[in-house]
């Protein structure tokens, strides 16, 4: 009988490279939670991560879908749900399940399932994103895909990533009032930074002028920086 597995590796890989997807926008058996930690009486063991088939993102630092995969013999979408709790948690608009030989989407920017014999092409989804958030110029599209600064610590996680790219597409929209509230240890100071670092990198500034932004940090310690920022002409 064929498994998960096999099905992963002889029909959903294929059917993702012939829609243009490439393995730098591929994240196959990602886990992006470390698992929740349980309590009972004095002892704590932590539940499984959780993990995603694959994770389409459509540049390095955008993530645009989830896909779950079943084996061949079940049903298409099966794994709608799973893929539909996963795209929530990481906050992305589209959802798909696949036996591999059929796949079934459900489009959050519309509340819609639809059944498919393939994947949507790479420019076919963002353009799809687009249209929700109503991102009409090119500029601002190709600003918001700005990479993050990849050379400290050890990446994004999910919510991070979410945090920085809603931040970034809020301030380019025009929005003069943004609230984003973390907990403590959440990496406020990171993601902080990494705001700052795309709009410096995108010479964003209100004056719409071509040249970098001033950025002033506020800071209530002495030695650590928090992650509160203002943006001058």
């Amino acid at each position: 009988m064929i498994t998960e597995a096999d099905t992963c590796r002889k029909y959903v890989l294929p059917k993702l490279y012939a829609a243009g997807w490439n393995d730098d926008q591929i994240s196959e058996q990602k886990s992006f939670t470390d698992g929740r930690i349980l309590v009972v009486g004095t002892k704590a063991r932590r539940r499984p991560a959780q993990r995603a088939d694959y994770l389409l993102r459509y540049a390095r630092d955008f993530m645009l879908a989830v896909v779950d995969a079943k084996a061949a013999y079940k049903l298409p979408g099966d794994g709608l749900q799973q893929a539909k709790d996963y795209a929530e948690i990481l906050g992305v608009k589209f959802a798909y399940s696949t036996n591999g030989h059929g796949t079934v989407e459900f489009d959050f920017t519309m509340g819609q399932e639809r059944q498919f014999d393939s994947f949507p092409k790479p420019a076919d989804l963002w353009q799809r994103f687009r249209a929700s958030e109503k991102i009409e110029d090119d500029e601002t599209s190709n600003r918001l895909l700005t990479p993050a600064n990849s050379t400290i610590g050890k990446g994004q996680r999910y919510y991070q990533e979410s945090a920085i790219n809603r931040v970034v597409q809020a301030v380019l929209q025009g929005k003069k009032r943004i609230l984003l509230t973390m907990a403590t240890g959440t990496g406020k100071t990171a993601v902080a930074f990494q705001i700052c670092w795309k709009l410096w990198n995108m010479r964003w500034n209100r004056a719409g002028e071509h040249r970098r932004p001033k950025i002033l940090y506020l800071a209530d310690r002495n030695i650590k920086v928090r992650g509160e920022l203002i943006c001058r002409n």
